[in-house]
């Protein structure tokens, strides 16, 4: 070999190099705790603005419904289309991000579900038929114990593609009113979650598509509304929202595939029913949304559906809205009140409400399996003689109701459990207890 002195002097020489590289220690990549650098630029950031915000006149009460109220719309008839991809931005900010943790539960009784044919349009289409469970099963996945559902999105929402939120996207932790609205307001896919308990002086957070808002443990947000409008594909769930004043806890227009899971929503009963307004309301076109596990309680106007009785060419086939496993407590009216829409409502707990289902201007309704209990004076009833429910197995323990001969079912698949079942089941599973 020529040259061995240089030979053997260039191979210790790579070999110290190699040494060296490896003592060098890599990045922290604990999933954890990471760090993920944003960019913002004002002229990205979406605001509310006057167009909005409904002015309402509040209509004189009849004797036989005292939820219906006038709404003057004043939104933009325009529906802005969701982007999927972030901008570029400018501006950094590094925001703390933690990667939800899932918890298991095991079930001791099996339930059964059936698998009916999906539907493709906006319109509901009554082909199928459920199989009624004798009791509830605990879900083996997922956030939390929902029947027959193995903690997925179910119901409306579950149709037109799923409702998947912000799961395919970053994820950050917000503590302030200010902090919410920024992301809640971002183009692209975002998991939020709030921490601790933020105040607000009736504010509204604007939210853009692609979006899961999820409180942790304790999260509150007390007089501040969530506004979801012209949007598609948000998850709302495991949080608490009380006394908003100014506008609903939650409102949704012009915007599909919504889930409202596991949540607790309430006001007061001491001001007068017109003090507060809506807890959720799902009104101009909306479809596809699923309301689940949520808490109603101490509350006037509770749950709208369909803002006018002159809204028909808007909400006609439209504002399909599945209603399960939701304890309504201490009410006075709409629970919900459907106008125009298609609202399936099943295994859900009444307590103490006045006025609970109004199904009017030719709404449908399919109700099985509630339990009306306490002091209920209107279970189920057509304010104006137009819409038309069917009902079967519901336990109405003396209030009020009517059942029309209408033949509904739905096009997804869903579980039934037994009504003697239902107030122990929701009692422990209703909330934001994730």
């Amino acid at each position: 070999m020529l040259f061995p002195s240089l030979t053997r002097s260039l191979t210790l020489g790579l070999l110290a190099t190699n040494l060296i590289v490896s003592a060098i220690p890599l990045e922290n990549t604990d999933d954890d705790s990471c760090s993920l650098t944003t960019t913002t630029d004002a002229e990205e950031t979406k605001t509310t603005s006057t167009d909005d915000v409904y002015s309402t006149t509040v209509a004189g009460s009849s004797s036989d419904d005292d939820d219906d109220s006038t709404l003057t719309d004043s939104t933009s008839t325009k529906s802005t289309k969701t982007k999927t991809k972030s901008k570029k931005l400018k501006k950094s900010k590094t925001t703390k991000i933690k990667k939800t943790k899932i918890k298991k539960t095991k079930g001791s009784k099996a339930i059964s579900t059936v698998t009916t044919a999906i539907a493709t349009s906006s319109s509901a289409s009554f082909s199928a038929s459920s199989t009624r469970a004798s009791s509830p099963v605990a879900s083996s996945s997922g956030l939390s114990t929902r029947a027959g559902t193995s903690g997925k999105v179910f119901g409306y929402a579950s149709l037109n593609g799923g409702t998947t939120g912000g799961s395919l996207g970053s994820s950050v932790t917000v503590t302030t009113l200010k902090d919410l609205q920024y992301y809640c307001a971002q183009i692209g896919t975002w998991t939020i979650y709030i921490s601790g308990e933020i105040s607000g002086s009736g504010d509204t957070v604007t939210v853009s598509g692609d979006k899961s808002i999820i409180g942790k443990p304790g999260a509150n947000l007390t007089n501040i509304g969530l506004f979801i409008k012209s949007v598609s594909n948000v998850i709302i769930q495991n949080l608490t929202i009380s006394k908003v004043v100014g506008t609903d806890a939650i409102r949704v227009l012009k915007s599909h595939n919504v889930w409202l899971d596991h949540l607790d929503l309430s006001s007061d009963q001491y001001h007068g029913k017109d003090y507060y307004d809506g807890l959720i309301d799902i009104t101009h076109g909306s479809d596809y949304i699923t309301v689940s596990y949520v808490h109603f309680h101490d509350h006037e106007k509770t749950s709208l559906v369909g803002h006018s009785d002159s809204n028909a060419a808007e909400d006609s086939g439209h504002l399909t809205v599945t209603y399960a496993f939701n304890y309504w407590e201490n009410l006075h009216s709409r629970g919900p009140s459907l106008r125009f829409g298609t609202a399936h409502i099943y295994n859900n707990y009444y307590r103490n409400m006045k006025d609970c289902i109004n199904v009017r201007k030719g709404a449908k309704a399919l109700v099985e399996n509630n339990v009306f209990a306490g002091d209920t004076n209107k279970a189920l009833y057509s304010v104006d003689g137009t819409g038309s429910a069917q009902a079967s197995g519901n336990e109405f323990d003396g209030a009020s109701s009517s059942n029309d001969s209408t033949s509904l079912s739905m096009d997804y698949p869903y579980s039934l459990i037994d009504a003697s079942d239902v107030i122990s089941y929701v009692e422990s599973n209703v909330g934001a207890i994730l």
